[in-house]
């Protein structure tokens, strides 16, 4: 089995882009192309091929460097059949549980609304990378603009049901502030004050604090942990559903 390598490009102020690439072949493939100037100056310094676009959705800052992309490298653009007329330049539409091949890898494509109504994430099958777009953040979930609670509380839960050691790749630098958040309603998490020196050591020498993996998430992530009755107590809500919780952090955030 080949081994793809993922290289993160920092894009805008605070999106990240990524590369997915095999060494060997330098066939190549990029999620969610913010702007296509920092991702074409990596492409031709790692000497790769182009050859697909992954969109997770339709905002601006994850298409905007679709188009010249696509015409610099004749690549083809993946994505969601239900959001096609939102994405420039989509050539390939795929169905929710599509298996896309790539090299011997195995993506599936996977409905998470809630973000945006047309929302996907790709789960790499054989080497467990998830690009989640703006579903999960490294400690946080993204914020609800065409969906509802329920939607979202359904796909963050789809991310936290990916096996443990997943890799998941999200779309921003968010994870700072979302630190914040968690401390001021998880207080009692030792993992997350471990978590939390880590983020501060990582960010001190400018590195970005993603991947994040599931296994982390479901540890320190208080929207993964929507089902722990400290949570609810913390939020006076015991006894309430974790769908219920779920729906009280999220706007809580919002005005955070």
């Amino acid at each position: 089995m080949s081994s793809l390598q993922v290289k993160l490009v920092k894009c805008l102020s605070d999106n990240y882009s990524y590369i997915i690439y095999n060494p060997i072949s330098k066939n190549a493939l990029v999620v969610d192309p913010a702007e296509a100037e920092p991702i074409s100056k990596e492409i031709d310094i790692l000497g790769l091929k182009l050859n697909f676009i992954l969109i997770t959705h339709h905002h601006q800052d994850h298409i905007g460097g679709n188009i010249d992309l696509k015409n610099l490298y004749q690549c083809k653009i993946i994505g969601y059949e239900e959001d096609a007329s939102r994405i420039n330049g989509i050539d390939i539409k795929l169905k929710n549980r599509e298996i896309y091949r790539f090299e011997d890898e195995e993506i599936e494509i996977n409905f998470a609304p809630g973000h945006t109504s047309g929302h996907v994430f790709y789960f790499f099958k054989k080497n467990k990378f998830a690009f989640v777009g703006d579903i999960v953040f490294s400690l946080g979930c993204g914020r609800i603009f065409e969906g509802n609670s329920s939607q979202m509380f359904n796909s963050v839960m789809q991310i936290k049901s990916l096996p443990d050691e997943t890799k998941i790749f999200c779309g921003h630098e968010y994870t700072e502030n979302n630190l914040k958040f968690c401390l001021a309603f998880d207080k009692q998490n030792n993992d997350l004050k471990d978590k939390a020196l880590e983020i501060k050591n990582l960010r001190k020498k400018g590195l970005p604090t993603i991947p994040t993996d599931v296994l982390s998430e479901k540890k320190n992530n208080i929207f993964f942990r929507c089902d722990n009755p400290e949570i609810s107590t913390n939020l006076e809500m015991r006894g309430e559903t974790p769908e219920k919780i779920f729906e009280k952090l999220r706007e809580l955030k919002d005005n955070f």
